[in-house]
């Protein structure tokens, strides 16, 4: 099963993007962008959605529940 942290980075890199700027959209640390994509932290539901809505994917994809 493919994890939030290999979705989250393999969307930002496709995107062509730096931490710093998904930082700044959704209004979080660059730090926690980090931790995302470490896996050592997990962002809160609403920024999930956030996050779904700025890479145009379901939550769903995102979590890995679906392709």
């Amino acid at each position: 099963m493919i994890l939030f942290k290999e979705r989250f980075r393999e969307l930002r890199e496709e995107k062509g993007i730096f931490q710093s700027d998904v930082a700044k959209v959704l209004n979080v640390s660059q730090k926690s962008i980090s931790n995302w994509e470490m896996g050592s932290r997990r962002p809160d539901f609403e920024t999930l959605v956030q996050i779904a809505q700025f890479f145009n994917v379901t939550t769903d994809y995102l979590l890995g529940v679906e392709d």
